[in-house]
């Protein structure tokens, strides 16, 4: 990371501070980030990190809403405009997978978080963020179902949740074969068997 933080403002040290963690979420075991190893990414001390974040979990919850916020945004642009229900979801797939290949310690740090057996404030926001994510899609599944490009009959819940799979399995294989980069050729056709699955009617 080549920032001056010297001189920036609060909000802006605080957004570097979010950007530091992914960064090194893309490389190492995000349970073991330490604060003195975040500070020293940003070349700043302990002390200086703590005036803006109070504990280590402030830190993980910014991290969180960083997250949150970043893709939701991305998945929205991409399906903005798009008169097809399926192709605003192919758009949006494509567009999270495309998230993730920009910024891989997000799902490594997600999946650390939810691995956490106590309910962290961080954890509780990655699940939002799943929940929202879902209800963006079940609008469109029914929009789907209701112009006849789905099939009447589709269990929407279950769509919901093969959808958000299907990225999370590409993820998955991604993280264990140490490439992320992969996820976009192989994408398209995952996406391709999930709306043949769905009952898409072209």
């Amino acid at each position: 990371m080549d920032i001056h933080t010297k001189h920036l403002s609060a909000d802006e040290r605080r957004a570097v501070t979010v950007e530091a963690v992914v960064e090194l979420a893309a490389s190492q075991n995000p349970s073991e980030i330490t604060t003195s190893a975040i500070a020293k990414h940003m070349k700043l001390t302990q002390g200086a990190l703590f005036r803006h974040f109070p504990t280590k979990d402030a830190i993980w919850q910014a991290v969180m809403a960083w997250v949150a916020e970043r893709l939701l945004t991305r998945i929205d642009q991409a399906a903005a405009g798009i008169d097809s229900p399926l192709a605003a979801m192919e758009a949006m797939f494509m567009s999270h997978v495309e998230f993730v290949v920009a910024h891989p310690g997000v799902p490594r740090m997600m999946l650390s978080e939810l691995q956490r057996a106590e309910p962290t404030p961080a954890k509780r926001m990655v699940q939002t963020l799943i929940q929202r994510y879902g209800e963006r899609l079940h609008v469109l599944i029914e929009q789907g179902k209701a112009c006849g490009e789905l099939s009447a009959t589709l269990d929407t819940e279950a769509a919901v949740t093969l959808f958000i799979g299907s990225i999370q399995g590409l993820v998955m294989q991604s993280l264990l074969a140490g490439d992320v980069h992969q996820m976009r050729h192989i994408a398209p056709r995952v996406f391709s068997i999930y709306q043949c699955g769905i009952g898409y009617r072209p």
